[in-house]
C-alpha cells in the first residue's frame, strides 16, 4: 500500500513540477516569477521538518502523512482553478505553492520514518530499492505526460489532475498496516523531542555531508526549476522536450533502483558520495545547450547516478539509526538538505540578469564537483560499511540473521 501510494503521489507531482512554471510563464511572468514560485514551495521545506519529524515520531506516523497529502491536494486544486480561469496573479500562486510545500514539509519525514521502520535484516537495501524504483517509474510517465498535457491542453489539468492524485494516495495511506511499529512512549515534550534528534544528528560525522546536499540541492533546483523551462522554451521547443527530458531522468532513476537491487557495495556513503558527481552534467548541458537527445542521455544518466546515492544513503540511515527517532533524524536530513534551495530559486532569475544564462548554469555545476568532493574528505564517509545488524530501537545492534521479510510496503 505505501508503495501504490507513493506511485500515485508522484505521478502527479512530478507533471505538476512542469506545469506550475509553465503556468507562471503563460501569466506573463518571467524567469524571476518561476524562482519565485518555485522558491515559495521549498521555503516551508526549511521551516516546518523539524517540527514535522517531532510530530511524526509520537502518533502512528500515517495519520501525519494523511493530513499533509489533504493539505496538498487542497492548495494544488486551488491552484489549478485560478490557472483554468485565468486569473491568477503572482502572490496567488506563491501562496498555494507555500501551502503545498508545508504539507511536503510534514510528510516527508513521517514517509521515510514508515518506510525505515517497515523492512528488516540483510534485504533492506533490496526493499528500499524495489520501493525507489516504483516511486520513480511514476516519475517517468509524471514527467512527459505532464510536459505532453501542458503542451496540449495547459498547465490547468495537469495541476488539477496533481490534486486528485494527493486525494487517492491520502486515501490510500489512511488504511496502512502500522501494527509492526513499535509502541512510542510518551516524550517530554516537543523541545527535548527536538534536542534528542539533534543529539542523534550531530553525533554522527557522516550525517553531517547534509551540508553538502544543501548546496547541491540548491543549485540543481536552481537549474530544474528555473533554467530548464526557460532553456526549452528558448531552444529545445518548449514544455514538450523539457517534459521528455525529465522523463528520461526518471527512466534513469528507474534502471538506477534496479541496479541497486543487485549491487550492494561495501562502503555505502564512498559508493553513493561519488554517484553525486553526476548531478553537475544537466547544468553544463542546458548551459552549452545541447540538442534534445544529448540532454536526454545526460537526464538518464543523472537520475541512474541519483538512485545509487537514494538507496546507499538509506541502507545507511536504516542500519545507524534506532527507530524511534527515525523521523527526527530525517527531519534534520530534510532541514539540511533543501535549507539553501528557495534562497536558490529565488536568486536564479537575478543571478541571470547579473551573469547571463549560461554563466549561472555553469556556476551551478562547478558548485556540485566542488562540495561532493569535499565530503569525501570526511573519514566516516569514506569508512562507512555495511553490516547485517541494525539498530533497536534502545540503540542497541540487533541481529538480523533471524531475517524476516519486508512489511509494510505493500
Amino acid at each position: 500500500m505505501l508503495t501504490a501510494a507513493a506511485f500515485v503521489t508522484n505521478l502527479g507531482s512530478h507533471g505538476a513540477l512542469v506545469a506550475a512554471a509553465f503556468a507562471v510563464l503563460e501569466s506573463g511572468g518571467d524567469g524571476g516569477d518561476v524562482g519565485l514560485v518555485a522558491a515559495s514551495h521549498t521555503l516551508p521545506l526549511g521551516l516546518f521538518p523539524l517540527i514535522g519529524g517531532a510530530v511524526a515520531d509520537r502518533p502512528p506516523r500515517h495519520r501525519v502523512m494523511v493530513a499533509a497529502n489533504a493539505l496538498s491536494c487542497v492548495s494544488q486544486a486551488a491552484f489549478a482553478v485560478l490557472v483554468l480561469s485565468g486569473e491568477a496573479q503572482l502572490w496567488q500562486m506563491m501562496l498555494l505553492t507555500a501551502l503545498g510545500g508545508t504539507g511536503h514539509a510534514f510528510f516527508s519525514p513521517a514517509t521515510e520514518g514508515m518506510l525505515l521502520s517497515s523492512v528488516q535484516g540483510e534485504q533492506a537495501s533490496r526493499a528500499f530499492a524495489v520501493f525507489r524504483m516504483a516511486m520513480q517509474g511514476a516519475a517517468v510517465g509524471g514527467a512527459a505526460l505532464g510536459g505532453a498535457m501542458v503542451a496540449a491542453i495547459g498547465p490547468g489539468w495537469v495541476l488539477a489532475a496533481d490534486a486528485a492524485a494527493f486525494a487517492i494516495a491520502g486515501s490510500m495511506r489512511a488504511f496502512l498496516d502500522v501494527r509492526h511499529v513499535p509502541e512510542r512512549t510518551p516524550g517530554g515534550g516537543m523541545l527535548a523531542d527536538l534536542r534528542e534528534g539533534w543529539r542523534e544528528f550531530v553525533g554522527r560525522p557522516w550525517l553531517w555531508g547534509v551540508a553538502q546536499f544543501s548546496i547541491a540541492n540548491a543549485v540543481v533546483a536552481a537549474a530544474d526549476a528555473v533554467y530548464g523551462p526557460l532553456v526549452a522554451r528558448d531552444h529545445l521547443g518548449g514544455a514538450g522536450p523539457w517534459g521528455l527530458a525529465l522523463g528520461f531522468f526518471g527512466a534513469g532513476t528507474v534502471v538506477g533502483a534496479l541496479l541497486m537491487t543487485r549491487w550492494k557495495p561495501r562502503r555505502l556513503l564512498l559508493a553513493g558520495t561519488l554517484c553525486v558527481f553526476p548531478l553537475a552534467l544537466p547544468s553544463a548541458a542546458l548551459a552549452v545547450p545541447v540538442p534534445i537527445t544529448v540532454l536526454c542521455a545526460v537526464m538518464f544518466l543523472t537520475g541512474l547516478s541519483v538512485e545509487a546515492f537514494g538507496v546507499s544513503w538509506m541502507t545507511a540511515l536504516h542500519q545507524e539509526i534506532p527507530e524511534n527517532k527515525l523521523s527526527r533524524v530525517a527531519a534534520y536530513d530534510w532541514f539540511g538538505s533543501v535549507g539553501l534551495v528557495p534562497l536558490a530559486t529565488a536568486l536564479a532569475g537575478p543571478a541571470e540578469t547579473a551573469f547571463g544564462r549560461t554563466s549561472a548554469l555553469w556556476g551551478c555545476a562547478t558548485l556540485i564537483v566542488v562540495v561532493t568532493a569535499a565530503v569525501l574528505c570526511v573519514p566516516d564517509v569514506r569508512n562507512l560499511r555495511r553490516r547485517t545488524k541494525q539498530v533497536a530501537a534502545a540503540g542497541r545492534p540487533e541481529s538480523a540473521d533471524a531475517e524476516s521479510p519486508v512489511r509494510g510496503l505493500g
